[in-house]
């Protein structure tokens, strides 16, 4: 039985080799992600049932090509048992917010289990069998950016099933700042769960050691974490990602308006949903006195988006200069310039705030400074329990 253990290690060790070799960083940016570094997590796999939560930015690079993690890791023999998948779906299709069922992966025949709608939680049954599970979604560092939701779910069942989870850390491309107001529990949603800025500044490993560390999981269960670090990385590099996140932001200029852009969904205004410019315009059929113009159109990833088929006026804001804060300026202005105020706000905008008092300062007239100034003290006391928890800098 050594012998065979010894055996199968000895092969492993040579495949690492192999893989080690081909790893490669992405020309002219020496950041080697999590993924990548298969000889710090392959080991822990060996003669284990694994469960992975992946989607479409799951890859591994080498030299000639970007192989899906599933596929790598099938390749080596590893016993993947299950597949689960978050909002967007397995191959990060899905609008935001459409259920995603439950299915089977066509290429790899795997079960796929849906992360996102009724099932947020991996249940005891479906992790029933396994022995560890790898993490591996590339986030975007906003607190409404669903994947740290499905995250904290995911720890809460592995600590509950005494797994063991395995991240595999990625860039936060928004991660050169930190700004928002910190969520009120009140408004604790699947679009903020935690009380944190809208921007938080961390990668999704940083962020799972601070769920772990301050006991947010519920009855303060603590996972058994283990995070695979990125490479020559550091915070003050805005890291072009290589694979969109998620339909709607199909670029790095859009990740960078996306925490401000996205207190837009819940308002009567556009931000460009059913275009190829989502996250990088801001309009509405009423603002004719603008001159930019769209018109909104049923598509992938955006089947029925606000204002389908009408024609907006508004702004194109991808001149604007790379964000190293919340820009509240659009949201004020926008507001102001309604021709119905009492329709601007929609149902939910206080939980993307993580708030009720946004809302109120916009409708009271508060300059963009100071609503900002009544987020200081909310960030200082955050960035004190978050340098707990930094890997990079």
């Amino acid at each position: 039985m050594k012998l065979n253990r010894l055996k199968i290690k000895s092969t492993f060790f040579l495949i690492l080799i192999a893989f080690n070799y081909l790893s490669f960083s992405q020309d002219n940016n020496p950041i080697s992600v999590g993924a990548n570094q298969l000889n710090e997590f392959l080991p822990e796999l060996i003669n284990l049932n694994v469960g992975v939560i992946a989607n479409s930015t799951s890859k591994i690079n080498n030299k000639k090509k970007s192989i899906h993690l599933i596929d790598s890791l099938l390749k080596l023999n590893i016993n993947i048992k299950k597949l689960f998948s978050p909002e967007h779906g397995f191959r990060g299709e899905a609008d935001a917010g459409e259920k995603v069922i439950n299915s089977i992966d066509l290429k790899t025949g795997l079960e796929i289990i849906s992360l996102y709608g009724s099932n947020k939680k991996p249940t005891n049954e479906q992790l029933k069998g396994l022995d560890v599970l790898i993490f591996d979604i590339q986030d975007v560092g906003a607190r409404f950016y669903t994947y740290i939701s499905t995250l904290h779910y995911v720890m809460e069942a592995v600590a509950e099933n005494n797994l063991k989870l395995i991240i595999l850390d990625r860039p936060n491309p928004n991660a050169h700042y930190v700004d928002g107001p910190i969520l009120d529990p009140q408004f604790k949603s699947f679009i903020g769960m935690h009380p944190v800025p809208i921007v938080h500044g961390m990668t999704i490993g940083e962020y799972a050691k601070m769920i772990n560390g301050e006991k947010w999981l519920n009855n303060e269960v603590k996972c058994d974490l283990t995070v695979i670090k990125i490479k020559n990385y550091n915070r003050e590099v805005i890291y072009d990602l290589p694979i969109k996140p998620s339909p709607n932001l199909p670029n790095k200029r859009s990740i960078n308006l996306y925490p401000s852009l996205c207190l837009f969904e819940s308002t009567s205004v556009s931000i460009g949903r059913g275009t190829n410019l989502q996250f990088q315009i801001i309009g509405s059929p009423d603002w004719k006195n603008k001159d930019f113009q769209f018109t909104p159109i049923s598509m992938p990833g955006a089947k029925n988006p606000k204002y389908i088929n009408s024609k907006c006026y508004g702004e194109d804001l991808r001149g604007s200069p790379i964000l190293n804060e919340i820009n509240l300026k659009w949201i004020i202005e926008a507001y102001n310039n309604s021709n119905n105020k009492e329709k601007f706000f929609k149902k939910g905008f206080n939980k993307l705030a993580g708030n009720d008092k946004l809302q109120e300062q916009i409708i009271n007239g508060s300059s963009e400074n100071e609503i900002k100034s009544s987020w200081k003290s909310g960030i200082e006391q955050f960035q004190l329990i978050r340098s707990k928890y930094l890997i990079y800098y």
